[in-house]
């Protein structure tokens, strides 16, 4: 008896290997669309900002990065002549 539970357990064991190779083969389209269907569902959930929104921001973002580019600007030009002076 106890053969026959050792065959039917080799079986299983056999088949469910089988059956998983073939299921991930089957289940694995929808695996890879699963993300981007995800990724849309997202996507529709966003708040975009409105043409005026998306300007004023735009012009908030240049605005700050040319303050910046002055500010490092002076600041290497002033480390520059410091170091300078301590060679020179």
């Amino acid at each position: 008896m106890s053969e026959k539970k050792k065959n039917v357990a080799a079986d299983k064991k056999e088949t469910s290997f089988l059956d998983k190779v073939v299921q991930f083969f089957v289940k694995l389209p929808k695996r890879l669309a699963q993300p981007f269907k995800n990724m849309w569902r997202e996507l529709k959930k966003v708040t975009w900002p409105t043409r005026k929104d998306l300007l004023n921001y735009t012009l908030i973002v240049l605005a700050f990065m040319t303050f910046m580019g002055v500010v490092i600007g002076l600041l290497d030009l002033g480390s520059s002549r410091l170091i300078a002076l301590l060679v020179g």
